[in-house]
Parts: structure tokens; C-alpha cells; sequence
């Protein structure tokens, strides 16, 4: 992997994987400089990320992700290309209309056919193969339903794991494939939710209990782009995921303070 850091503010990390042009940072941090001059809120810091996947196989090799801090909001947005520079392109028209979003205090409805081109770039490895490679956290604080669907929003996400602000119990919020927002609790319980504007419907099954091991299996066998479980050593709820790499990714809650 090549890093390069640009000097100037807001500070703009780019990174580059596989084969891609030496030129592509300056090329990316250009182009996202001009959309991050016109926030109106502080960009405290951005990291570009652009991979060529050595995979002959593959309709778009190229991931471009972008994650910014605006002012202590996160935002990350992601697309997939046939070349670099097409990569950073989309990544760019994706980051302005997020940011104007963001910047309007309302999300607008995605389109149905960019998010299914997101999803159908997932490389395929053997399960003997496939490794958990990645271990994130959420926050303890509890959010509300209408907060966290923001949050994923945000975020670029199709899941968001968070602690539902009614009775402070894990909770993942998602997208159904006909683009329905659906929220489940750890307990299988549909009421008890603090106040909700945005129309949801809720899941009335409780998530698994079981080691991640066995998380690992279920997801598998399902073939579930992600697993809400309760993991059986913590107790609490998590969510296993499969990784545009072939891997998996854990979402684990941080312990209460």
C-alpha cells in the first residue's frame, strides 16, 4: 500500500492498493478539496482509499471509499468503477449530493439500480479461506431509531448497529431489498421503541445467541449479506458482515461505562 498526505487543510489522506497510477492521489485529493471547500462546516479530516482488485473476472476492479469528519460527523461514501479516475469521479458526485444531503438535514431516497451495482462487486472466496479482518465498535450512547438511520446514512451503510434509546437494548437498523427501512432487537420485542418519525416496520425474531464461530456458520449457510447475533460470551448484540474483499467483517459494541 502507498500513502500519500496532502500538507494543506483540511488534511487529505490518499491511499492506493494494487495498480494505480503513481498520479491518482493529487488527481483525488483535487477533486475532493473542491467539494469539501463548499460544506460550510469544519472538515476536520478525510482519508481517500483507491483499490484495483486483482480479479480478471470482475465487471468493476476498482473501489474508491471516502470517509470525512465534518465537524465531528461522520460521512462515508463508496463506489465502484472500471477504471481509477472513474472511481474517484462517481466517488466525487456521490460525496457532493451525501454532503448536500447532510448539509439540508434530510436524506433523500437512493436509487434502487446504483445501490444493487454496489452490491453485486463482492469477491467470492472459499470459506476455508475467509478470515474476520476487520473488528469495529459502536458507541454505548443510546440512539434513537430516526439517529441511527441517519448515522448509516451517513456512513454509506445498509445496517447500523446501535442501542435503541427506549429500553437501551442492541438493536440493528436496515435496508430490505425493496428499499424498506426494518429495525430488529436483540429480544424479538416490537414495542417499548422511543418515538420514530421516519416509517419503519420492526422484526418480531429475536437474534441468535451463539459464538462467533457459529455466527460465521449461519452467515454461510444463509448467504446473508450480514448476521444480527447476540454474541453468547458478552451477551451482547453484534453484526457479522461480508466484506467487498471475500472476507468478514464483526461489529462489536463497546462495554457499557
Amino acid at each position: 500500500m502507498r500513502t500519500r498526505e496532502s500538507a494543506a487543510a483540511p488534511e487529505i489522506v490518499v491511499e492506493l492498493q494494487g495498480r494505480v497510477a503513481e498520479d491518482l492521489p493529487d488527481y483525488a485529493r483535487k477533486k475532493i478539496k473542491a467539494v469539501l471547500a463548499h460544506t460550510g462546516r469544519p472538515v476536520l479530516h478525510a482519508r481517500v482509499r483507491v483499490v484495483r482488485h486483482d480479479n480478471p473476472g470482475r465487471e468493476r476492479p476498482v473501489t474508491a471509499q471516502v470517509n470525512i469528519d465534518l465537524d465531528g460527523r461522520l460521512v462515508r461514501v463508496q463506489t465502484d468503477a472500471t477504471t481509477p479516475r472513474e472511481a474517484v469521479d462517481l466517488l466525487v458526485d456521490r460525496l457532493r449530493n451525501r454532503l448536500e444531503r447532510v448539509a439540508l438535514g434530510r436524506e433523500a431516497h437512493r436509487d434502487r439500480l446504483d445501490r444493487e451495482q454496489r452490491h453485486d462487486v463482492f469477491l467470492s472466496l472459499p470459506p476455508e479461506e475467509r478470515e474476520i479482518v476487520r473488528h469495529k465498535t459502536v458507541s454505548p450512547a443510546r440512539r434513537g431509531v430516526d439517529e441511527a438511520i441517519t448515522d448509516m446514512d451517513d456512513l454509506d451503510y445498509d445496517f447500523h448497529l446501535f442501542r435503541e434509546a427506549g429500553r437501551g437494548v442492541d438493536s440493528v437498523v436496515y435496508r430490505t431489498g425493496c428499499s424498506e427501512i426494518r429495525v430488529a432487537q436483540a429480544d424479538g420485542r416490537t414495542d417499548l421503541l422511543a418515538p420514530v418519525t421516519t416509517p419503519i416496520t420492526l422484526s418480531p425474531h429475536p437474534a441468535p445467541r451463539c459464538e462467533v464461530s457459529e455466527a460465521v456458520e449461519r452467515l454461510r449457510l444463509t448467504g446473508l449479506p450480514f448476521l444480527f447475533f447476540v454474541d453468547a460470551d458478552q451477551g451482547r448484540g453484534c453484526v457479522l458482515y461480508h466484506r467487498y474483499d471475500g472476507n468478514y467483517g464483526l461489529i462489536e459494541p463497546l462495554a457499557d461505562e
